[in-house]
């Protein structure tokens, strides 16, 4: 679905990205994890046409994305730090976006009602709370129906009742064959939303497994201490490539 293969970038002297290879399908939920300053968010904004690779491919259900835009009609992106106009009205700005966009089919509303957004679309964007803020690019990622979901520590900021009703909006998109790609520095939500782990460290990609595939692995039954065996003993003894030929 969709692919990326020889993708490099460097800002500089600075590689943020180092040839990577990786393919991921339909159904599958991956979480892209590593240190700060890893090549993570270089790698997102490339596939979401913010950033241009010096070299390497992007394939989208078997469509180069590469110089195009139509495509992201197929994303929802949730970004870690939504930023919208501070004077506008939480409603005008989904009507704002909702005209943009020119949509003839249905628009999935689930997280506008159990958000309970009607309640808040009154206020400015500039008076809302980090949380709040995070309702709305949730409700927002997920608007159009996209094919292919990229979520930015989606959970960030959110009270645990909204990070419970975010996780089953997930779980229930993934079951309808949608690809999700998931970041967050808690791994617990890792562990319950993804079914995929993808490594990034100095712009190399360092493993790619299932999580089932790793905790075999390790010997562990939970995600979150089967990484840290990883980390702890060393990640270079998986490889992207042979994760990613074992999916195809």
């Amino acid at each position: 679905m969709l692919t990326a293969t020889s993708l490099s970038k460097s800002f500089g002297k600075l590689k943020a990205l180092d040839d990577i290879s990786v393919t991921m399908n339909a159904g599958q939920a991956v979480s892209l994890i590593g240190p700060n300053g890893s090549g993570k968010t270089t790698f997102l904004k490339c596939l979401l046409g913010l950033v241009v690779p010096d070299s390497g491919d992007i394939v989208l259900q078997g469509q180069s994305v590469l110089g195009q835009w139509d495509y992201r009609r197929k994303i929802g992106y949730m970004p870690q730090i939504g930023r919208y106009p501070d004077n506008m009205r939480v409603g005008q700005l989904f009507d704002m976006v909702r005209e943009i966009r020119g949509e003839a089919r249905p628009t999935d509303d689930d997280l506008i009602r159990a958000y309970e957004v009607e309640k808040f679309a009154h206020k400015p964007m500039r008076t809302l709370s980090g949380g709040t803020r995070q309702k709305v690019s949730a409700c927002l990622a997920f608007l159009f129906n996209p094919d292919v979901l990229i979520l930015d520590e989606p959970t960030a900021g959110l009270d645990p009742i909204s990070s419970e009703m975010l996780k089953e909006k997930v779980l229930a998109e993934k079951e309808k064959g949608k690809l999700i790609l998931v970041t967050s520095h808690i791994l617990s939500d890792l562990d319950d939303l993804t079914t995929d782990v993808l490594y990034i460290m100095d712009g190399r990609i360092q493993f790619y497994q299932s999580i089932e595939q790793l905790k075999n692995r390790t010997g562990e039954d939970k995600f979150t201490r089967a990484l840290a065996q990883v980390m702890k003993n060393g990640v270079g003894t998986a490889t992207a490539n042979s994760s990613a030929n074992s999916k195809n």
